[in-house]
């Protein structure tokens, strides 16, 4: 059945200025288009146009969970805390996690993500290896109180969300879910038009040992990745990890100390020394999450990831400040490893393990050592791997130069183990006759991200360019006689719609068109609608193409290599 819509009928009020705070093309164009609208910060209504849009890519995800053996249901999205004391997540979460009580008392959390509830759904249901594996997911709408909602559906406070859950019997089994749920991301990106590498991420708060990301490439990105040309190798700067290649400090190796007067940032002590950066020493006065004092030291041109610190020191860490560098007998500027004092845990950088001589801080006011050596003159609490990979740092698969992007986490896979289903006590009874708890699997795709992902790779000086797969409307009829308007309109819409739906990727949905009669007010209209981004319509040759291969979006706009899947 073909759905056609008239403009004369069509909710979309375009803007014609630029709204103040929309910093991104997404965030920009979807307002001045009509599709969007703020009702606080972090909150949008969504118009009928980016509804259209939103339901498309909610088939396309369905289309490809359901094609790899995953069921749909549906859970609520408000979950009682004591299922997040069982598996010990209220407290670690953090402010995000929206936290209230009902009139009874009873307290309850908005569910950001929902390991907790589907865990205590199947816990008393899956009870035998012969009923796994098992994938279920659901499409709802999640909540998390995001510290700074910006960038519009880019990260939001409220936001819809696709999440499965796959419980299996052996590790085996959950590598074979987790490979399925790689694929099926693969083709929703690619059906959606979304030009995405997978790289290696960290679990966050969510959990697990094993995870990738889904990168959609744009320059307005909000996450840092590092990617290989070479091998392939790719990885969010979170979770990238290579030994980074350090320079000994100045000298002859034996610990001399050096007068430097106001002479507190790395820049300048390298520029006196005549060494370059990755030469010196960077000290880092921390207080960790059990309020203890530490000092990490990285190479003198990396910074310290918050991500990984968060993994050493605990989340909650941080910078000391002036006042406790004081009562700890630490000088800004001048910290390092020699006679550190009393009390103060030592954490230094894998990449400067083998190094024996380094130019740091001496701990006094205007001087720095240079051939300070670990185990001769200091002795290290901990080796960690700290620092924030960048350009230019090895591969850590190939050792080839690493290059940088930026990109937007569109979908997630996590391979969860035993993490929650050990807390919550989630077991079945394997085929030895022995009580195991169930290996989880976590499969998540930001819808409504998606939307603004296809936005920001697909917009030109007009405005979006949309993918016919996504779009909300695909066929634009345009009557020239305002007399004849109507049936003609119909006629035409009613001849091309067979065609249309034919060569459409878009699966599960009829095929939607605009009527559009030409008059005098009608002309003016149409034209700012073109420009103001609602619609820009493909001609009905187009709707041929076949869905993009990999290699041909690798080729477009000079991105990086995608590795294989």
């Amino acid at each position: 059945m073909t759905r056609a819509m008239y403009m004369s009928k069509l909710y979309a009020p375009t803007l014609k200025e630029d709204p103040a705070d929309a910093e991104l093309a997404s965030h920009r164009l979807l307002l001045r288009a009509g599709m969007i609208r703020k009702e606080a910060a972090g909150l949008y209504s969504y118009l009928p146009l980016a509804w259209r849009s939103i339901r498309k890519i909610e088939n396309i995800v369905r289309d490809e969970m359901d094609a790899a053996g995953a069921q749909e249901l549906m859970m609520p999205i408000m979950v009682d805390a004591e299922l997040w004391r069982e598996s010990g997540r209220i407290d670690a979460y953090g402010k995000e996690l929206v936290r209230f009580d009902d009139r009874h008392g009873r307290e309850f959390v908005l569910g950001p993500t929902h390991e907790e509830t589907v865990t205590a759904l199947v816990r008393n249901e899956l009870r035998s290896y012969k009923q796994l594996p098992v994938n279920l997911y659901h499409i709802q709408d999640k909540f998390r109180d995001e510290f700074r909602p910006r960038f519009g559906l880019m990260r939001g406070r409220e936001f819809i969300m696709k999440d499965a859950y796959s419980f299996s019997a052996t590790q085996e089994s959950l590598q074979e879910e987790y490979d399925k749920m790689k694929q099926a991301y693969a083709n929703i990106c690619e059906r959606c038009y979304i030009k995405a590498l997978p790289v290696v991420a960290d679990s966050g708060e969510i959990g697990g040992d094993t995870s990738v990301e889904y990168m959609a490439l744009a320059d307005a990105g909000e996450a840092s990745l590092v990617y290989c040309d070479d091998c392939g190798f790719a990885a969010d700067d979170e979770a990238a990890s290579t030994k980074v290649v350090v320079t000994e400090g100045p000298g002859d190796g034996t610990l001399t100390k050096v007068e430097t007067p106001g002479m507190g940032t790395i820049e300048a002590v390298a520029k006196f020394f005549g060494f370059p950066e990755n030469g010196t020493r960077k000290s880092l006065a921390l207080i960790d999450a059990e309020g203890k004092p530490v000092v990490a030291i990285v190479p003198g041109d990396h910074e310290l990831n918050d991500c990984k610190a968060e993994h050493v020191f605990g989340k909650g860490y941080r910078m000391m400040t002036d006042e406790e560098l004081q009562t700890y007998g630490l000088h800004k500027g001048f910290i390092g490893p020699v006679n550190l004092p009393e009390g103060i845990r030592l954490v230094c950088d894998e990449s400067l393990r083998e190094s024996k001589q380094w130019a740091c801080g001496a701990n006094e006011v205007d001087y720095h050592f240079t051939g300070a050596c670990p185990e001769r003159d200091f002795t290290v609490d901990e080796w960690a791997d700290l620092v924030t990979v960048v350009a230019g740092d090895p591969c850590p698969h190939c050792g080839k130069p690493l290059s940088a992007a930026r990109g937007i986490e569109v979908s997630q896979v996590f391979q969860l183990g035993t993490k929650y289903s050990e807390a919550m006590g989630a077991t079945f009874m394997d085929e030895d006759g022995k009580e195991k708890p169930l290996i989880m699997g976590c499969y998540g795709v930001g819808v409504s991200r998606s939307l603004a992902a296809v936005v920001e790779q697909h917009n030109d000086e007009h405005g979006i360019v949309w993918p016919v797969s996504v779009a909300p409307y695909e066929v634009a009829v345009i009557p020239l006689d305002p007399k004849k308007a109507l049936p003609s309109a119909s006629r035409l819409l009613m001849a091309c719609a067979p065609r249309v739906s034919r060569s459409s990727s878009t699966t599960a949905m009829s095929v939607p068109a605009l009527s559009l009669p030409i008059t005098t007010s009608w002309v003016s209209r149409i034209r700012w609608f073109w420009a103001s981004a609602a619609l820009r319509m493909a001609p009905l040759s187009s709707r041929t193409v076949p869905r993009a291969s990999a290699k041909t979006w690798r080729s477009t706009r000079s991105s990086p290599r995608s590795p294989s899947s």
